[in-house]
């Protein structure tokens, strides 16, 4: 028993059995997509999962208790609610459960309550990381310090562009965090496949994935990995749009003076306005991807 947390019984069943299970974020449902289409994918990554072999548990806090596997309703409640709801880092746990608060957890946040509950590996859009002018503005995500303190693993379509990509490719490898592409040498850029920065590893398949971070674990080396899955060929956009897409969002952010966790919403919503909503239809696709190659590996974890 883990204080103030509360495992679905769907979730429980399948951890106690030792079926696959895939942890799932909340934030991209209440502050990454409007309502109804993040209600709309959070069920769909859910089928996902479940038709690729694994259990889904999607993570938050509700009315101040941690939860790993939601339901339709409380997803629904959540996408309803949109940037009403409190986005969660590391820091932020502690007053939201005290206060009895619905929070909808980061990826550093999501990362904790999953390891809480036994879940290995966690699938979202992008991970955060040093944000540009981060020189100036110190902003660097809770999520890359996370990765290198929680041994779960993130499989993503590698960092969000809106990010410096170089110096969070540094800061993980500072922090010894391995960044594995999976079947590409390229550190994808979230709405695109190719970003100009290396991983550090290519692997081909699910299992050599899975056979990595047992090995890592096993070895008693803390801390995460990043599994960069770029998205599908047919859905990624064309990066020199995004860049000019990003640049005019991050003038808008400046000139609104927008900061700290609120930029990365703000910059994704004004992105999505841009492209006319060829962004999010490219976020959504991503997600899908992401769970499933992240269903395919707790596979193998359970098998090793």
């Amino acid at each position: 028993m883990i204080p103030y947390l509360d495992l679905s019984p769907e979730v429980s069943s399948a951890l106690r059995s030792k079926q696959p299970v895939v942890a799932l974020e909340s934030t991209i449902i209440s502050h990454g997509m409007p309502y109804p289409r993040n209600v709309e994918t959070a069920l769909q990554v859910e089928a996902i999962v479940r038709k690729n072999g694994a259990i889904p548990a999607t993570i938050a806090v509700i009315n101040g208790r941690m939860k790993a596997g939601l339901s339709k309703q409380e997803i629904t409640n959540l996408g309803k609610l949109g940037t009403a709801v409190l986005k969660v880092s590391r820091r932020d746990l502690p007053v939201v459960i005290a206060q009895g608060q619905n929070g909808a957890t980061t990826v550093a946040a999501t990362m904790i309550i999953a390891d809480l509950a036994g879940i290995s590996i966690f699938a979202t859009g992008g991970i955060g990381g040093v944000h540009r002018g981060a020189s100036e503005s110190m902003d660097v995500s809770a999520d890359l310090q996370e990765l290198a303190r929680t041994n779960v693993a993130v499989v993503c379509a590698g960092a969000k562009s809106i990010l410096d990509l170089g110096l969070t490719l540094e800061y993980l490898e500072t922090q010894g965090v391995p960044v594995l592409g999976y079947q590409t040498s390229e550190f994808p850029a979230f709405y695109t496949r190719n970003s100009g920065f290396k991983v550090d590893q290519s692997v081909d398949s699910a299992e050599e994935l899975a056979d990595i971070l047992t090995i890592k674990w096993q070895l008693g080396l803390k801390g995460g990995a990043v599994i960069a899955n770029p998205i599908p060929l047919e859905f990624q956009l064309e990066y020199a749009v995004m860049e000019q897409a990003i640049q005019q969002a991050l003038a808008k952010a400046e000139k609104k003076n927008i900061k700290g966790k609120e930029i990365t919403p703000f910059l994704l919503a004004s992105i999505e306005q841009i492209t006319r909503g060829k962004s999010l239809d490219a976020n959504v696709e991503l997600v899908l991807n992401n769970a499933k190659l992240a269903a395919q590996i707790a596979e193998y974890l359970r098998v090793s």
